[in-house]
């Protein structure tokens, strides 16, 4: 299996996070479900010389498949020579996780944040083993903490619990045992865009950032939907990475539903989709300029 991303001449991911710490801005992580979205993305980076980490669900590769998306990212990595990482976001399990590295996804994410503390270890754990084990410069990012939501809008307000919010003490003890290289809490953040808008605890980042070493980058899922101010407190705070998805497909759908309702005779594909690249484009580029992306390459 050809690796995505270790160019000898390129940034790992690890170091490009890092960078990003100490300078107050972040990695933007966008979701596909197919090439269109890629391609759209892609053109953003390029575009305004941008690091990209590119996900997908458990779902997203079920409906893309594993060894195409690597295929395609590849692709696109060596047409427009860009750091971009490829990240099966949210492994369930240890057995999707691994399956992901396995086919050839050049960073990984497990997230078993739903199991007890000591079950998230031991597993996180298991995968961090296995894939340090074949390329010690894969970056794995673990999770703890309960983020509410999916991944689209939500038609009631999510009432987020003291309970679900990440506690520094656990981070720093989840990260030490586990040997993660990205760490994923709840801060306040969740999945989806919620009815009410969200209210990020930009303290509790701070903390959790604090007791993490300074090799942890902190990443900050359910980007969707947070106001801009708080985005930018966020980053201030700690977290380097910022996974969008939601927003990426509103902005498809609406783009899709426009162009058929006012052309429903079309029937060719790439002209039905072309406004939704467009779409994706404008999107993605207007979160990468917030999150201070811009000539970071």
């Amino acid at each position: 299996i050809i690796r995505l991303c270790y160019n000898p001449n390129m940034d790992s991911l690890s170091e490009i996070l890092l960078k990003a710490q100490k300078n107050n801005w972040a990695v933007g992580h966008f979701n596909i479900s197919n090439l269109e979205q890629l391609r759209a993305i892609m053109e953003t980076a390029k575009k305004i010389n941008a690091p990209i980490m590119i996900g997908l669900s458990e779902g997203e590769r079920k409906f893309v498949g594993l060894r195409q998306a690597v295929a395609l990212v590849k692709a696109f990595k060596e047409e427009y020579g860009l750091p971009v990482f490829l990240n099966p976001d949210h492994s369930h399990s240890v057995e999707s996780a691994k399956e992901a590295y396995d086919a050839g996804f050049d960073s990984v994410h497990i997230d078993l944040s739903k199991l007890p503390f000591n079950e998230n270890i031991e597993g996180t754990k298991e995968v961090v083993d296995y894939v340090k084990s074949k390329n010690p410069e894969i970056s794995v990012e673990g999770e703890l903490g309960y983020l509410r939501g999916e991944s689209r809008i939500q038609k009631e307000i999510i009432k987020i619990k003291p309970e679900d919010l990440t506690k520094p003490e656990e981070a720093a003890e989840f990260a030490e045992k586990t040997g993660v290289d990205r760490f994923a809490g709840a801060y306040g953040n969740s999945h989806g865009i919620s009815v009410d808008e969200p209210a990020l605890d930009i303290e509790r980042i701070r903390s959790v950032r604090k007791a993490l070493t300074e090799n942890v980058a902190m990443v900050l899922h359910g980007g969707s939907g947070i106001p801009d101010s708080q985005i930018k407190e966020a980053i201030k705070a700690g977290i380097s990475n910022i996974h969008v998805n939601t927003e990426i497909r509103m902005a498809y759908a609406e783009a899709l539903r426009n162009f058929l309702a006012e052309n429903p005779e079309e029937t060719t594909p790439y002209k039905i989709l072309a406004p939704a690249v467009e779409t994706v484009r404008i999107k993605v580029e207007e979160k990468l300029k917030l999150f201070g992306s811009v000539n970071r390459i």
